[in-house]
């Protein structure tokens, strides 16, 4: 079905997104093992949705997501201002003094170099995020008082507890009330659901939620392990930049979610940690188009890679822009938040489209 749009005019924002942000302790071209000293950044995968939109295409996005009330939770609310995302619909847990009953997650994350591939360790259980449930978040008041375009969600925050999918499910079911339309990004994690049911736990909610979204993004894992929809013409997660392969999914997909209008997926080769093939597709009225393939992309930290195709690629469908340009965004923001540290971009839109132009890495002075 085709993908519908609010008019900016009367929505006080173009994206909200609903997810977990945790503090990422980065040990730059360390270990997390033998390093003195960590880097500090926010980050969560639908979170880096709503702030590549903010930071590099200039649109108003929000974050709903949870705290704890202590000074690690004010410098995550402090980095997420200084992202350019409201964080006015942040819900404040108050703090025990050692968070017995919620706490804020962190994550560690290594870059990887070479054949040594990128790690990452995540502590966030019983994390503030996690224990959302329905009927927490007044979505009637966000959607329908203030008004938004197109509400994000993912599989990373619906698989962090028994209730955040069921929060998910709501946030959709009411965004799709108010004419708002609905992405969800798979981003499928084995270590979120390996203490739950594992592979078919995550099939059997992503397939629920993936029956209230518009738009479905994911990668070549994602289809496999969180929608059990195999890539004909691949050996599983060989991450082959076989377009056509990836079409007769996508194709079965559709399928299957006949309420998708848009389905896009990111296609990538990890020759090395630092050096990957990239490329994406996008499926739109029975049409793939695939973006400009890169190979041998030149790779700083590939966290949050994905994250910032996605958000390319709602920006040029909220702009109009038709599924080859949104798809083509998509594919040059993702490969400029590789080259820069953190999970989320530091890119500029010129820059994006200085990409997508094909222009060279030649110095601008």
């Amino acid at each position: 079905m085709p993908l519908a749009l609010r008019p900016a005019d009367g929505a006080r924002w173009d994206l909200v997104a609903l997810g977990e942000v945790m503090l990422r302790l980065d040990p730059g071209e360390g270990r997390i093992a033998t390093t003195r000293e960590f880097r500090a950044w926010e980050g969560g995968g639908e979170y880096n949705v709503a702030r590549g939109l903010a930071r590099c295409f200039g649109l108003r996005t929000s974050v709903v997501t949870a705290f704890t009330d202590n000074a690690v939770g004010r410098l995550l609310e402090d980095l997420i201002r200084q992202g350019g995302v409201d964080a006015s619909h942040v819900r404040w847990l108050p703090f025990d003094g050692i968070g017995r009953t919620a706490r804020n997650g962190l994550n560690f994350t290594e870059r990887g170099f070479g054949i040594r591939a990128p790690l990452g360790v995540s502590d966030r259980g019983n994390s503030a995020a996690s224990q959302l449930r329905p009927g927490d978040v007044d979505w009637d008041a966000v959607f329908g008082g203030e008004g938004a375009r197109w509400f994000h969600a993912g599989g990373i925050f619906a698989g962090l507890s028994e209730t955040t999918a069921d929060v998910a499910g709501e946030a959709m079911e009411a965004a799709r009330r108010h004419g708002v339309a609905v992405s969800y990004d798979l981003n499928y994690r084995p270590s979120l659901w390996a203490g739950v049911g594992g592979a078919s736990r995550a099939r059997e909610v992503n397939r629920g939620l993936a029956g209230l979204a518009d738009v479905l993004i994911g990668n070549e894992e994602d289809f496999i392990e969180a929608l059990g929809f195999e890539v004909e013409g691949a050996e599983p997660l060989s991450g082959a930049l076989d377009p056509a392969s990836y079409g007769r999914m996508i194709g079965r997909v559709v399928a299957a979610f006949p309420n998708l209008a848009i389905v896009a997926t990111t296609l990538r080769v990890a020759t090395s940690a630092t050096r990957n093939d990239w490329g994406a597709v996008c499926w739109a009225d029975g049409v793939l188009h695939e973006a400009r393939r890169r190979p041998g992309l030149e790779v700083l930290d590939r966290v949050g890679g994905g994250d910032s195709f996605a958000s390319g690629l709602i920006f040029g469908l909220l702009e109009g822009l038709g599924p080859q340009a949104a798809v083509e965004y998509g594919a040059a923001h993702g490969a400029l938040a590789m080259t820069t540290p953190g999970d989320t971009s530091m890119a500029t839109r010129a820059e994006v489209e200085q990409v997508m132009r094909g222009v060279g890495a030649r110095i601008a002075r």
